[in-house]
């Protein structure tokens, strides 16, 4: 593997919305990493929510206050676009055993099409191994409070997207 000045990281996903379990992944890997891109992905098998626009608004709302982290979009192979931001990881949280079948051959998949890439796991801390955005946006859309699982920017959000629909 080449050396690279900095250590960087991707962390793709679609972040609709980003949680604090997602933003607890990005601390965590701040330690690790010199940099960390969380990469927003269009998402071609769910409906987002949010616009892709709204989305990166919304982390950088919610990280502003992390060195060495940064949002991008994306909309090509996860692989190409490491290799096009000089990264040299792909970070990836597990909550529970079901996600990990799905993320191992993704994981087995991007090291076929780049051996120098590596894929790194990591698993939330216990306060957020139940979290999803899909749990988060449900239980606003009836109503629930959502407060201390996302950031207070996200909360709003969601809050003015389900009294508008």
């Amino acid at each position: 593997m080449k050396k690279s000045q900095n250590k960087l990281a991707i962390y793709p996903g679609t972040f609709d919305p980003i949680t604090n379990g997602h933003i607890d992944l990005v601390k965590r890997t701040l330690k690790i990493f010199d940099e960390i891109i969380i990469a927003v992905a269009p998402s071609q098998k769910k409906q987002p929510l949010f616009t892709v626009d709204e989305r990166i608004a919304l982390i950088n709302q919610s990280i502003k206050n992390l060195r060495g982290a940064r949002t991008d979009a994306f909309n090509k192979l996860l692989v190409e676009y490491v290799i096009s931001n000089k990264g040299i990881a792909i970070i990836r949280g597990l909550r529970a055993v079901s996600d990990f079948e799905y993320e191992l051959q993704m994981a087995l998949m991007n090291r076929r099409l780049d051996s120098n890439i590596e894929t790194v796991f990591m698993m939330p801390s216990e306060e957020y191994t139940f979290l999803s955005s899909t749990v988060v946006k449900e239980v606003v859309s009836f109503g629930g409070s959502v407060k201390g699982l996302v950031p207070e920017a996200v909360e709003k959000a969601l809050n003015n997207k389900f009294k508008n629909k």
